[in-house]
């Protein structure tokens, strides 16, 4: 057998253990769940959803916002909109925006009406935080001493449940969620319920939805869905939600979290200088003894427009080499495994039609149809094209060449950089 041959069956033989022994990454049915933690279960008969909780709790929605005038518009109206029936109230902290991000907030609140809306600022981030995470953690101590004061002022008040009797939920003076959202994303009017429904009745402190992001343009159609392809790939969604799992991650778009979880993970204090907040945040509160989901959106969208590579380039390449750990061999591991799991089969079929040679051409094509057939669900759930599934192989290398070239800029210590912001050497998820 010759050395082409080899390495072309040997990417055939890992496409059959990623399709059945990666936790089915490749499916796109882990919804919010509601028979299970598991998200699988089969859909509720109409009129009949899950059980609501006695008595609601308390939420408060914190939005890090950092020159969002842009997105505000399209998003902050879907949050002053939320249809929940208990004490909610929407914590907008800006984040040093200089594009009048917290002035337009406060116009769309008196325009829309809805939730009240609280908008702060933090200041310039303190020593080892990260921009993010210092506005979330300014808003969550300003949702604790709000709501804690409004429940103050109920007091002699008897909270009932949703048939009128006493209600037994313990209050401490405290807010019981936080809704995690970014300034980009938009939520259907019972997205916040929802939520809080599939945590209360699932016994889960954490619950994250990987927001739809936008896919309009050709560039967007090419590498949208294959980011969340890749990140399934790396963190399968069944695997997250597994109690006793070690894999653990988060979608930081939309993340519900108790606020018990919150403090006995030490979070934001414990993760507040990772890049990568979201699985950062989900492997410290997994690790405290906190039950988490992650799973796809049907009902929360990012409204964010990535219309061009380079905008794309930039959102992938500021944290590929935060991933990595910033350890060179990883980064050789993973370059050689890109290459060989997606570049190789398209280049065997081209190399064995050329060379005369049916064997490897054959095998190559063997993997290159797995691979185009696990992209598929994806590719519906995003309602694109499915002739974009054989072009996978191009999209691996676009983000290939990504990974290097965020290798490339943290050598030069450029790090990390967001809308000013440069993070030299931001520390990997614990």
């Amino acid at each position: 057998m010759s050395a082409l041959m080899w390495i072309a069956a040997g990417s055939l033989a890992a496409w059959l253990w990623l399709l059945l022994g990666q936790g089915f990454f490749w499916r796109t049915d882990v919804t919010l769940p509601r028979t299970g933690p598991d998200g699988s279960g089969p859909p509720e008969p109409d009129g009949f959803g899950p059980p609501e909780p006695a008595v609601w709790p308390s939420v408060a929605v914190v939005v890090p916002a950092r020159d969002e005038s842009a997105v505000l518009p399209a998003s902050l109206p879907s949050l002053l909109a939320q249809d929940y029936p208990g004490p909610a109230e929407i914590f907008l902290i800006d984040d040093g925006s200089t594009d009048g991000t917290g002035k337009l907030a406060r116009e769309l609140a008196d325009e829309h009406g809805g939730l009240p809306l609280t908008v702060g600022s933090p200041g310039e981030p303190g020593p080892g935080w990260t921009g993010k995470l210092w506005a979330v953690r300014h808003g969550m101590a300003l949702a604790t001493t709000r709501l804690a004061a409004d429940r103050g002022n109920a007091d002699g008040a008897d909270r009932k449940d949703a048939d009128g009797r006493d209600a037994d939920r313990k209050d401490d003076g405290g807010v019981d969620y936080l809704l995690l959202t970014d300034a980009d994303i938009a939520h259907e009017p019972d997205s916040l319920r929802e939520l809080v429904r599939a945590a209360e009745t699932n016994g889960l402190d954490l619950v994250s939805q990987m927001a739809r992001l936008r896919v309009v343009t050709y560039w967007e159609r090419l590498i949208v869905p294959a980011f969340v392809y890749f990140f399934a790939q790396l963190y399968p969604f069944r695997w997250v939600n597994r109690p006793r799992g070690r894999t653990a991650a988060a979608a930081g778009g939309c993340v519900l979290l108790r606020r018990e979880a919150a403090e006995r993970a030490g979070v934001p204090e414990s993760i507040r200088q990772a890049v990568i907040d979201d699985v950062a945040l989900a492997r410290t509160v997994k690790r405290s003894g906190g039950r988490i989901w992650l799973g796809l959106a049907d009902r929360v969208d990012s409204v964010r427009p990535y219309p061009r590579l380079g905008e794309l380039w930039r959102m992938v390449s500021r944290s590929a080499y935060t991933q990595l750990r910033h350890n060179p061999l990883l980064l050789l591991v993973t370059l050689a495994g890109l290459a060989v799991v997606y570049l190789v089969p398209p280049a065997a079929v081209v190399a064995g039609v050329l060379t005369g040679r049916p064997a490897p051409a054959a095998l190559g094509g063997a993997a290159w149809a797995l691979m185009a057939g696990s992209y598929i669900p994806m590719l519906r759930y995003y309602r694109q094209t499915l002739w974009l599934a054989p072009l996978l192989p191009l999209t691996a290398l676009l983000y290939l060449l990504m990974t290097v070239d965020s290798a490339v800029r943290h050598h030069l210590g450029q790090g990390a950089a967001w809308k000013g912001r440069t993070y030299a050497r931001p520390r990997a998820a614990p």
